[in-house]
């Protein structure tokens, strides 16, 4: 398998960014469930073991559609690496940000990660930035900003963990998204996230069990439902298109089109969990958004 080669001006795929708003949606959405089932689950244990019951429900689907879930020896280095900073890295880094940073700051942060795998892209790849490209990173992450000043997010002593984990959460998940390039895994989407979650996830699960106490029978009817969401749409469906839509796109819009996240994150916090929302975050949306949209059509 050769590697993936510098792109500069690789063409857009209009099939990635259907797969990459897939992602932005499943992603976005959750945000606040992750933040509201944090109250009835611990966090490694959430994290590691709807990932593990993803992987497994992934695997299956992968055989029902007989595809292969066989991954050369020479592969296993790369497929490692790639389940360390796509799942168990970030998992496990956003899982406890949330436990110091509200979903909507914790998201917002988090998704600095296209300035990480835009910088990284330019050496790895190739990918050297044009300015169309660079005015709309510019714009997201000028939107970012102004809504993490609007909900008045502060380095104080208390959330300092919180943003700490979240950055370096984004530092690794960017890493991973320029190496998925550079170093591809010759597989379909379905068993590239079955391999990647499952292997991901399950130290975050042993993790768990040994650090952590889990009280199952205090999750709620509404815990239930929002587990099964995080397993199917987050693990499942966004998962798998996220690497479908990184196949298709360069790393680097790829990564600008995810600002998405924060901004549906940021809204269904609003709405489900009651966190700050005015006009000034609003606006600040808007110029977001238009910034995802310039870098798609870039």
């Amino acid at each position: 398998m050769s590697e993936s080669k510098p792109t500069t001006g690789a063409r857009i795929a209009p099939a990635g960014l259907m797969f990459l708003a897939i992602t932005s949606v499943g992603w976005g959405f959750n945000w606040p469930v992750t933040k509201y089932l944090l109250s009835e689950l611990p966090p490694l244990t959430l994290r590691g073991t709807t990932g593990v019951i993803g992987a497994m429900l992934l695997a299956g689907l992968a055989l029902a559609f007989s595809q292969s879930l066989k991954v050369e020896r020479h592969l296993w280095p790369r497929l490692m690496l790639a389940a360390l900073l796509n799942v168990t890295g970030w998992m496990v880094l956003m899982g406890l940000a949330l436990l110091w940073l509200p979903a909507s700051e914790a998201a917002l942060i988090a998704y600095t990660m296209p300035v990480w795998a835009s910088l990284i892209a330019w050496p790895v790849l190739g990918e050297r930035p044009t300015w169309l490209r660079t005015v709309a990173l510019v714009m997201a992450f000028a939107g970012l900003a102004a809504i993490m000043g609007g909900n008045g997010i502060t380095a104080t002593t208390e959330k300092l963990p919180g943003i700490l984990m979240a950055l370096t959460g984004a530092i690794g998940f960017a890493l991973g998204t320029v190496l998925a390039k550079r170093l591809p895994l010759p597989l379909p989407p379905i068993p590239a996230a079955a391999w990647q979650i499952g292997l991901g996830c399950f130290p975050i699960v042993i993790l768990g069990l040994a650090f952590e106490t889990t009280h199952i029978e205090k999750v709620t009817p509404l815990g239930w439902w929002l587990l099964a969401y995080s397993v199917v749409i987050q693990f499942c469906i966004a998962y798998v298109s996220w690497f479908a839509a990184l196949a298709r796109l360069p790393a680097s819009v790829a990564a600008i089109g995810t600002m998405a996240v924060p901004v549906i994150g940021v809204v269904a916090s609003a709405i489900a969990l009651g966190e700050p929302l005015g006009l000034f975050q609003i606006v600040a949306l808007v110029f977001t958004l238009a910034g995802v949209v310039l870098a798609t059509r870039s």
